[in-house]
């Protein structure tokens, strides 16, 4: 464990020995992704199942006579590899070339000297320089002295640079978590960096190098993801094995009926094992994904990346989804509505003028209090700041010669203030009101506030100014100045849906030296303040946000909303956007930890929360008799209470999760367990934030969507350059279609093998098979033509109410199949048995070697197959609820026009060269070739009715009757269920103490 003391201690930096000892631990600061050559590339990918079944069937093939048809699939199978090969190359060149990170550092020795050395040969304990200019961060460092603005994109998706200070010298444990704010992280790019004296550098401590950064966790995490559990695909193997199952039933049957022919013991073989190449599809596993990638095309034309593709199909069972609300739900750019000042015992009216602050303490704060800088003398930094700078009429500014800033002020400063009027004067004028910003306290989440120490021109003494969450920075203040009706107005405010932030001042005492202002501690800084005001921002819903939720919520999806904001103004948000409905009750659930005399407790009280004097967030119960039975209840708790509760009452968790629809002054790490605790109730979540503070939200999540600037932003799944929420409703849309798309092409290559399969068992009956270009048709020109356009169809407008389904073991898939295969089986039998009783019919002479093409039973069953084919593919496209109808597919719908117009001609008119090749029999009956049309004709309209009963619920409603009614599989229904029938709970205004 290292202390932030002893990082500090580390600023002299390592010698030579023990650099050279470190590395022989820490090994080269470096993170090397693996470029394989071509060769060790093939070889794996030969290896992998799918191609070693692939050369098997090849080979087979080939003892078989099936010359051009092992020529076609051996073609494809190359040209397949190559393309594979070729594209994970590419993609680890790609990742190695973003990754890799060399350059020249200058770092402290021991002996007072300084090196410049490789990047690569960095180790923790070295001390480096961080240049004026900027770099790019080679490793996770912790900076000791300066400031600097970096710009963290790669790794959060945030597009505002942040603002980083020094390492506070204390004797606590350093986190890269818990001091983020003081660490500039590996592969984020500094834009400049200030030193706190003329004659000193910015300096950084190495604290973590190679994979251990942040950076190559990141990376690690790109290599190795973490595996998906979607249903979806474990089911598939599943039923990859049952196929299996059915080919060695088959293969059974065959050598039956092959030994009654006294067939060769190597036909026999060969025959059997041709079974298994059939029923089981080579082309499966990526026909599966051809779903996804149309889906992805389609988002990123809308400007949303994904960079994850199997999270696309999960994205079609999301049943619960988390937002942000500002910048997400609402305005990012908050505009300046007002302050109120603590008048004494009371609030003065609010003042939106600022012209009238003229030089008060509020006006100073709101001109100093912020951690905005200049890059290329243009204001960067947090939105927020720059309004309230804005709304003062100040400028930010560092052009001033050092002398003159040591002759204004006394001392170095990070940065002044101009008011309005010294705009176009020098400092010679006025100098009383400019304001030297010396030192700064960032924001940090988890403090819920920031701070800066200020200095006027002359011999003045030191201000400290205070903005944050109002209740935290009242507790902060001396009680007396903190208005007695601190309660009433921020309630008001709040509930008027307005973002307020609470302003305090404390005056240091003199005679404390530049050096000892930066080693003051921030707690012995921040207490005993003095209570300003309020400064009031408008918090505006974007114009999207209440169409989005509402027609989430009319698709029965739970929408919750995780704020790092006041309660009150996140509530009124809520029931403005609509995830609180008017005339819902919410429920507070107030927690407290445990102390010295009592355990932890909870209450749960029917109102708003309305902070108190102390800081923390009560109620005031509300007269009148509630019935929770008569409307839909939300629960609504802070992070304090979501702490207390998340780590005393698991059970109470659970209960709440289910209804908690407002969680506020949620911290980063908050929002993650809240999204991972949704998960074990079984949910599928998603989680829609624009990143930074929701990275760890983001990156938990079954499917995060960062709404980042960033393309190809690596803090969640998906990054949308839509900054709103209208992309949420794409990506589902997307997801459900993808879903849906690859169920349809998992049935229908299931079934393209059931009807080869009993093409072929019915064949083998007579020593028969099916030609060689035969097989080239079915499973180039047909299957492979739908498997690939069958996907193109887009997603419904509208989301439906209904979900679809997430497990291929479910009665209306496997329903499905069993319905059509077993129709499928009817109609071949049908068709072989009415050839055989024509009177032009001549039976084929039963070899024990071959049996020769072309026979009459073959042609007969290839026609009517060869439109099984066609009819499943479309009946089994359909659109609605989740997707478009099957017209809208243009290129799908030719295609299916095309091979219909081709199978009628085969069957009704062959030309004598196609004849040929396929080794059709001529026919001359027209009545029996039409016959085979009725034929396909009523395969068309009974699976079409097949299909229609099944997603009308006809399965279902026959399942119940015979199965018990079981209950849910999914932890949040049975618990819900639970709810349902305990109207009882939860009892209000009584105290529930941890066991």
């Amino acid at each position: 464990m290292l202390m932030c003391e002893d990082i500090h201690k580390q600023r002299k930096g390592l010698s030579k020995h023990n650099q050279n000892k470190k590395r022989q631990v820490y090994g080269p600061n470096m993170i090397e992704v693996l470029v394989k050559p071509y060769f060790t590339l093939l070889v794996e990918e030969v290896l992998n199942p799918f191609y070693i079944f692939q050369i098997f069937s090849i080979i087979l093939w080939i003892i078989e006579e099936y010359y051009y048809y092992a020529a076609c699939i051996l073609l494809i199978s190359v040209i397949s590899i190559g393309i594979s090969l070729y594209q994970t190359h590419k993609q680890s060149v790609m990742l190695r070339n973003m990754v890799k990170l060399t350059l020249n550092v200058q770092v402290h020795r021991e002996s007072g000297e300084e090196e410049v050395i490789s990047s690569q040969d960095l180790v923790p304990g070295d001390c480096i320089v961080i240049p004026e200019d900027g770099i790019l961060v080679p490793c996770d460092v912790a900076l000791l002295n300066g400031e600097c603005m970096v710009n963290e994109s790669m790794l959060t998706g945030e597009s505002v640079p942040v603002m980083k200070t020094p390492l506070p010298i204390q004797n606590v444990i350093y986190s890269t978590e818990e001091h983020k704010r003081h660490t500039l992280f590996c592969g984020t790019q500094v834009l400049q960096s200030k030193s706190y004296s003329t004659d000193q550098q910015v300096l950084a401590v190495v604290v973590k190098t190679g994979f251990c950064t942040s950076k190559g966790e990141l990376i690690s995490s790109i290599l190795y993801p973490k595996p998906l559990g979607f249903m979806f695909y474990k089911d598939a193997m599943k039923f990859i094995i049952f196929l299996g199952i059915l080919a060695l039933i088959g293969d059974i049957y065959s050598i039956v009926i092959l030994e009654k022919q006294r067939v060769s013991v190597g036909r026999v073989l060969t025959r059997i094992l041709d079974l298994i190449t059939i029923i089981i599809p080579p082309a499966l596993p990526a026909a599966m994904t051809v779903g996804a990638i149309y889906a992805q095309d389609r988002l990123k034309k809308y400007g949303i990346f994904c960079i994850s593709p199997p999270r696309i199909n999960i994205c079609g069972k999301l049943k619960l989804i988390c937002f942000d609300k500002t910048g997400t739900l609402t305005e990012e750019g908050l505009d300046y509505w007002g302050v109120v000042l603590a008048g004494g015992k009371n609030f003065d009216p609010i003042i939106q003028d600022t012209q009238r602050l003229v030089s008060s303490r509020m006006l100073h704060a709101l001109a100093t209090c912020h951690s905005v800088t200049l890059l290329n003398n243009r204001p960067i930094g947090d939105p927020l700041d720059l309004k309230m700078i804005e709304s003062t009429g100040w400028t930010l500014s560092n052009e001033m010669p050092d002398c003159d800033v040591n002759a204004t002020f006394g001392m170095k400063v990070l940065a002044f203030m101009k008011p309005p009027l010294l705009e176009e004067h020098t400092f010679g004028s006025n100098e009383e009101t400019v304001l030297g910003i010396l030192r700064r306290f960032p924001f940090s989440s988890t403090l819920q506030r920031m701070s800066v120490i200020t200095k006027k021109p002359g011999n003045s003494s030191f201000e400290v100014y205070m903005k944050g969450a109002p209740e935290m920075v009242a507790s902060l203040c001396v009680k007396e100045t903190v208005p007695a009706d601190f309660s009433g107005v921020l309630r008001c405010y709040a509930k008027d849906g307005y973002r307020v932030l609470g302003l305090a001042y404390k005056t240091l005492s003199l005679g404390i030296t530049f050096e000892t202002l930066h080693t003051l501690e921030r707690n012995s800084v921040e207490s005993d303040m003095t209570f300003l005001g309020f400064l009031i921002m408008r918090n505006i819903l974007k114009p999207e946000t209440k169409p989005v939720i509402d027609n989430l919520i009319r698709a029965d999806f739970r929408t919750v909303m995780v704020t790092g904001d006041n309660m009150l103004t996140a509530l009124n948000v809520a029931r403005n956007c609509g995830m609180v409905g008017l005339t819902d009750k919410v429920i507070f659930a107030n927690a407290s930890p445990p102390s010295f005399d009592s355990p932890a407790c909870v209450k749960f009280q029917l109102t708003d929360p309305a902070p108190d004097e102390n800081g923390t967030e009560q109620l005031q119960q509300q007269p009148g008799n509630y019935s929770l039975e008569q409307s839909y209840y939300h629960f609504a708790l802070n992070g304090n209470s979501f702490a207390v509760i998340y780590d005393y009452f698991p059970d109470l968790l659970q209960k709440i999760l289910l209804r908690g629809t407002v969680y506020a002054r949620m911290a980063p790490s908050q929002k993650t367990q809240l999204v991972e605790s949704l998960q074990k109730l079984e949910y599928i979540v998603g989680m829609c934030g624009d990143g930074a503070n929701d990275c760890g939200a983001l990156k938990a999540a079954d499917a995060g969507i960062s709404l980042s600037e960033s393309e190809a932003s690596v803090a969640s799944p998906f990054t949308s350059k839509i900054d709103n929420i209208e992309c949420i409703p794409m990506i589902i849309r997307e997801g459900r279609a993808s879903l849906i798309t690859s169920f349809g092409v998992f049935k229908y290559m299931a079934m393209y093998s059931m009807i080869q399969f009993v093409s072929v068992l019915i064949l083998y009956t007579i020593n028969s098979n099916l030609g060689d270009w035969q097989y080239l048709y079915f499973d180039l020109v047909i299957t492979t033509t739908v498997a690939i356009l069958m996907g193109r169809t887009g997603p419904a407008k509208q989301l439906a109410a209904q979900r679809p389904v997430g497990s291929l073991i479910n009665i209306t898939i496997l329903g499905s199949l069993l319905l059509q295969t077993v129709l499928v089986v009817l109609i071949q039998v049908l068709a072989y048995s009415v050839t055989t009783t024509q009177s032009w019919f001549v039976p084929a002479s039963i070899s024990s070697t071959s049996s020769k093409l072309p026979n009459y039973e073959n042609t007969a069953l290839f026609c009517v197959s060869g439109f099984q084919y066609l009819i499943l593919a479309t009946v089994l496209s359909k659109g609605q609820p989740f997707r478009k109808p099957l017209y809208s597919n243009v290129l799908f719908l030719v295609a299916l026009v095309l091979l219909y117009t081709m199978m009628i001609f085969l069957t009704i008119y062959p030309l004598q060269f196609v004849r040929k090749i396929l080794q059709l029999m001529f026919i001359d009956d027209m009545k029996f070739k039409l016959l085979l049309l009725v034929f396909a004709a009523l395969q068309f309209f009974i699976s079409f009715l097949f299909e229609l009963a099944i997603d009308n619920g006809f399965l279902n409603a026959c399942k119940r009757p015979l199965c018990k009614k079981k209950s849910s599989k999914k932890l949040y229904k049975r618990l819900e269920k639970e709810l349902c029938y305990n109207l009882a709970w939860p009892r209000l205004n009584e105290i529930i103490y941890a066991e």
